[in-house]
């Protein structure tokens, strides 16, 4: 959230975060409006109350007096006084009240350094991995929908009976290939100094409000128990999108120590989203599901590190791929593309060589990401009141958070299935996740199960 303040003394600087980050749908002179009113309203409730202080005050002077009249003309007038200073006050809480909705839709200002663009087409190429030497691939590498079919590890048609589109079953193997990767990645990052959390999945409207999902993105989000298209309130619960939020407001409200800090939180859960594949290749496998794995990366620092913070966090998240041995890139977002609540921002992708979706490297494929490494400044803080005491004797100021994933859990299955394929259609397990598998080296996949998986002769 953007402080009153800095709305106020630096209103050309949010109206150019708005063009920059392309948000069209916010009237920010209203806002300016609102908010000048509303001081005008607190300035006038104060000085109705200083007279009507004054005019209560001299009432017993004028009974000791014996100004019987003067007396009552003070005891009425002091009752206008109490009657206005309560219209305006009721005013000025509307106002306020209006103005905190407002603010809550004001983007984050992005950092200087952030390049300046539209979309995805504009973001910045920093760094690509793994490329020097890639593994020998088959002619055709088959994509990971069809092979985990052909494996039988991943089933969509019975996760469609289940819970419908957009979900699936991981079965055998491939059960046991998300859970080691889970286990691998929650291992290299406590070797990174990250304390595990395991987080409630439900989480409140507050929750969501703290780190920046609501009010904009309430549509993407599964409420327990209720309708979306209703509004939403502070008691309502909503399955988590991702480990960020509760992470993050682990410590809503409250006020850490100098001492205390970076704070380094890392938590494994399963996240929900209602967009799932909107078009093409993007419906089927598990690249764009409801329903996904993750094991996301929190940090609290102290402001003057976050910069430095967020160099060394894509560094913790690529560590995963550069132990897996899996090609990737690193986007530097434009502020256009880099979301609503990130001053500056990274995204890790992966390279799966399975479809030609989207331009590829020159061996074709297509990039997934699997990490999003943001730094939030204090926009996060502020709206969930996190902050920090430099000092004992000092005030408390807003500290820093900043995430990233690390990794998504489905897109680096993708990655591995596809680039780990063999040629007669087996999945070599990259090494790191053997000992996670009790020694297994190769993925060979399982028999059918059921009549469904019978020819028609055999049924019969």
């Amino acid at each position: 959230m953007i402080s009153r303040q800095f709305l106020r003394e630096e209103s050309e600087t949010v109206r150019d975060a708005l063009e920059k980050k392309g948000v069209d749908d916010v009237d920010l002179d209203r806002i300016l409006e609102i908010d000048e009113e509303w001081r005008d309203l607190k300035a006038e409730g104060d000085d109705l109350r200083h007279e009507r202080n004054e005019v209560s005050s001299k009432i017993g002077e004028l009974k000791q007096e014996g100004k019987e009249e003067a007396a009552q003309e003070a005891i009425e007038r002091s009752g206008e006084l109490k009657a206005e200073l309560e219209e305006v006050e009721a005013r000025a809480d509307d106002l306020e009240a209006e103005l905190e909705a407002a603010l809550l839709e004001l983007p984050q200002i992005p950092h200087e350094d952030a390049p300046v663009g539209d979309d995805e087409s504009d973001n910045v190429e920093v760094d690509r991995e793994g490329f020097s030497d890639l593994r020998n691939l088959p002619a055709d590498v088959i994509p990971h929908y069809d092979l985990g079919e052909d494996l039988d590890i991943l089933d969509f048609e019975r996760g469609a009976k289940v819970s419908g589109g957009g979900f699936y079953f991981l079965r055998g193997d491939g059960a046991r290939l998300e859970h080691a990767l889970i286990q691998f990645m929650l291992d290299v990052h406590r070797e990174q100094g990250y304390t595990d959390v395991f987080p409630p999945i439900p989480v409140n409207s507050a929750s969501m409000e703290g780190t920046g999902q609501f009010p904009k993105f309430v549509e993407d989000a599964y409420r327990v128990g209720d309708d979306n298209d209703e509004p939403y309130h502070d008691e309502d619960l909503w399955l988590l999108p991702t480990a960020e939020v509760p992470v993050t407001n682990m410590y809503r409200d409250e006020i850490l120590l100098d001492d205390d800090l970076p704070l380094k939180h890392q938590a494994y859960s399963p996240n929900f989203r209602r967009e799932a594949g909107e078009h093409g290749t993007e419906t089927r496998g598990i690249v764009r599901v409801h329903q996904f794995n993750k094991v996301e990366l929190v940090n609290f620092v102290r402001p003057e590190e976050s910069y430095e913070r967020l160099e060394d966090l894509r560094s913790e998240a690529e560590e995963v791929l550069r132990r897996l041995d899996l090609p990737y890139r690193v986007l530097e977002m434009c502020t256009g593309d880099m979301g609503f609540t990130q001053a500056k921002k990274y995204d890790i992708e992966v390279w799966a060589p399975g479809d030609d979706m989207e331009e590829g490297p020159d061996e074709g494929g297509r990039w997934l990401e699997v990490s999003s490494v943001s730094n939030f400044e204090d926009f996060q803080a502020r709206r969930a009141g996190i902050r920090y005491r430099p000092e004992r004797h000092e005030s408390a100021e807003y500290l820093h958070t900043l995430n990233g994933s690390g990794l998504a859990v489905p897109r680096t299955m993708v990655a591995i299935m596809e680039y780990y394929q063999n040629d007669d259609g087996t999945i070599t397990v990259p090494e790191p996740l053997r000992e996670y598998m009790g020694g297994q080296d190769v993925i060979e996949g399982h028999d059918p199960v059921g009549e469904s998986a019978l020819g028609a002769g055999e049924k019969d």
